[in-house]
């Protein structure tokens, strides 16, 4: 795969290629300005992305995983729907690359990893800490999935003590439910994830990320960035209706929010 859309622009179809990395959200703007002009009259690279909502997650789990970490067990466990070797394979992959993180090769098996697997698993959204860090964008495909869905597929709720606000949004899928959140009012800097508890007790992580110090969706904020609210989204083996709640929860156990599924 070409190391950039330029590339892949000047090798006709092989433009396609690209719908794997965008759809991680590791173009840089030039890049995706020029694969959504293509994607404007492309209809196949338009179904690719749709089936390809939540791969952000499986890469990220992916590409942290320590080089020790890389067993069957790991394989089985991020996708079922690979054969197992093939999952075994997809993840020796990434722990043999782990220590080559130059872009092109991290671009290339990004998206060779993408077109491939189709479970989700949990997103990290990353940031760093120092005053001149550029504030992150929402990850767009998780945007433009959370305002696809319809009104009557999404849950609501406020915290009264903490006042963060949430709203999932599920689809049903034939590996279980892909859910994008919209999390509000939250501050940072903070470590949290999504979880869905089923009505039979279970508790699954549908999502992770990062919360900079600036926060997301703060009403007043001075700046557009901590105005925004999060978008992430990640998947489940729980069908929706086996859904009792999700919570958002901090990495030190810390309730922000519960809505009702």
């Amino acid at each position: 795969m070409p190391g950039s859309v330029q590339g892949a622009q000047g090798s006709g179809d092989n433009i396609h290629e690209t719908v794997g990395a965008y759809a991680l959200g590791i173009l840089d703007d030039a890049e995706a300005t020029q694969f959504e002009i293509h994607l404007a009259t492309c209809e196949w690279c338009g179904q690719q992305l749709d089936e390809l909502a939540g791969m952000e997650p499986m890469l990220a789990a992916l590409a942290d995983l320590p080089a020790a970490q890389g067993t069957p067990a790991i394989g089985e466990s991020l996708s079922a729907k690979p054969t197992t070797g093939l999952a075994d394979r997809l993840v020796g992959e990434v722990v043999q690359h782990r220590a080559k993180k130059s872009r092109r090769n991290f671009f290339m098996l990004a998206a060779g990893v993408a077109l491939i697997v189709g479970g989700p698993t949990a997103v990290f959204a990353t940031t760093g800490g120092g005053d001149t860090e550029k504030p992150p964008v929402a990850s767009q495909p998780a945007h433009d999935a959370f305002v696809k869905m319809a009104d009557k597929d999404k849950v609501s709720g406020t915290d009264a003590a903490t006042q963060v606000s949430a709203t999932v949004a599920m689809e049903s899928k034939a590996w279980g439910t892909h859910a994008v959140l919209e999390l509000k009012n939250v501050k940072g800097p903070e470590k949290c994830s999504l979880i869905a508890v089923g009505k039979n007790g279970e508790r699954e992580t549908v999502t992770s990320w990062s919360v900079p110090k600036w926060g997301y969706g703060i009403k007043n904020a001075q700046t557009e960035q901590a105005r925004n609210p999060l978008y992430v989204h990640g998947g489940a083996a729980f069908t929706p209706d086996q859904i009792d709640h999700f919570e958002v929860l901090t990495f030190s156990g810390k309730k922000l929010v519960s809505v009702k599924a």
